[in-house]
């Protein structure tokens, strides 16, 4: 198992190297005049010039990511050319508010996903189509409409919940959930009927399968048979899905941030990425990049613990 672990954990190294090299270069194209942004569209020429010699803007692209990396590596992100601010300490202020959206996510869509797609592949029947109805609809429902819906209904209306603002948990647990039930809700839509679907797939492939008919002649109760066997075998491709799950709710997340008026790493991209600030730009790619890795990593391990024959694969 370490070994395997090593092998993914060397892949993702290179993988992010090289999408950090790409997002590097694609930045730096000609055509970003960033010391005209900074200085305004009526400054002399010969204040741009020196505004980008100063930010390092005049050298070859290698050489800037070079510098960047040799940084980087140490954690130093360097600071936003449009605010001065130093970046990790901006990204890091505002990546807890992201995690806690993309952890009570995944957890949610785990649970929820589990119990739905087990349920419609062992009962079948009405309950199974019932199931494959919600999981439909909720995967065919763009995000942005379900959002407005759930703002309208529970925010506006009932006014059970804030419809924007954030409270950070160490200020208070209650009110930390209580500004991200409704983001967290408008998120999982989708993201259950996704998993949901691939669980019951799963399920009745494998109570077809020859051994689980061998161990209901064995006289097994139904629910060991489910909770023991069917469940292990059936669980691989439901955390596969759930790992993509988790890079589309990083995107999804961008339009929630956006409208709940969160102050996470979805909204911080956008505002950045429009004014060309590199710097925050390839620290949030950084940071994005590995939080899909390490999903990633930990749906291998998982997958791998499960199934022997995934980690020599």
């Amino acid at each position: 198992m370490l070994s395997f672990v090593l092998r993914r954990v060397a892949a993702g190294a290179v993988l992010l190297f090289v999408i950090s090299l790409l997002s590097y270069v694609l930045l730096s194209i000609p055509g970003n005049d960033v010391g005209r942004q900074l200085l305004g569209q009526n400054a002399p020429q010969e204040l741009v010039d020196a505004k980008n010699a100063d930010l390092g803007l005049d050298r070859p692209a290698a050489v800037q990511y070079a510098d960047w990396l040799a940084h980087a590596v140490r954690g130093d992100f360097g600071t936003s050319w449009f605010t001065g601010e130093n970046v990790a300490e901006a990204v890091a202020n505002r990546l807890p508010v992201t995690l806690s959206l993309m952890v009570c996510v995944t957890l949610l869509t785990a649970v929820l996903s589990l119990l739905l797609g087990v349920w419609a592949g062992v009962r079948r029947g009405a309950v199974d189509r019932a199931v494959q109805v919600l999981s439909v609809a909720g995967y065919a429902l763009p995000n942005f409409l379900v959002t407005l819906v759930i703002v309208v209904v529970f925010a506006v209306r009932l006014r059970w919940f804030p419809a924007i603002g954030y409270t950070g948990l160490t200020e208070s647990p209650g009110g930390w959930l209580s500004t991200v039930t409704l983001p967290v809700v408008s998120l999982s839509v989708a993201a259950v009927a996704g998993v949901a679907q691939q669980v019951r797939g799963a399920v009745i492939e494998t109570l077809r399968q020859d051994y689980v008919r061998t161990l209901r002649a064995r006289g097994l109760p139904p629910s060991s048979i489910v909770l023991r066997h069917v469940l292990r075998n059936a669980a691989p491709p439901a955390l596969s899905v759930l790992g993509l799950q988790f890079v589309s709710l990083l995107g999804g997340s961008v339009l929630v941030e956006q409208i709940f008026g969160l102050p996470g790493i979805g909204a911080m991209t956008v505002t950045y990425t429009t004014r060309g600030d590199i710097p925050v730009i390839m620290a949030l790619v950084t940071v994005t990049v590995t939080g899909v890795l390490a999903i990633n990593l930990a749906v291998d391990v998982l997958t791998g613990w499960l199934n022997p024959k995934a980690r020599a694969a």
